[in-house]
């Protein structure tokens, strides 16, 4: 009974939740381009996230909110 409960999820990774990795697999013999498409987009999502935190750094830098102060915290002093 244990075997066919790991068969089963062996059967759902294999065959059914990997159908978008193949289709990028066989994608990828005539575009590498569109095969690596998802690939770029989630790196331009990065790119951008750390821009915008680089400036809310910036700003709360810049209006000085948080507490430099080497006893601001009690596990430093």
């Amino acid at each position: 009974m244990l075997k066919d409960i790991f068969e089963g999820i062996a059967y759902l990774f294999e065959e059914i939740l990997f159908i978008p990795f193949d289709f990028f697999r066989s994608l990828e013999l005539d575009s590498w381009w569109a095969a690596n498409a998802l690939n770029f987009i989630f790196i331009l999502i990065g790119m951008v996230a750390l821009v915008y935190w680089m400036k809310q750094l910036k700003h709360y830098n810049e209006i000085n909110d948080d507490d430099r102060d080497p006893t601001a915290h009690s596990f430093l002093g």
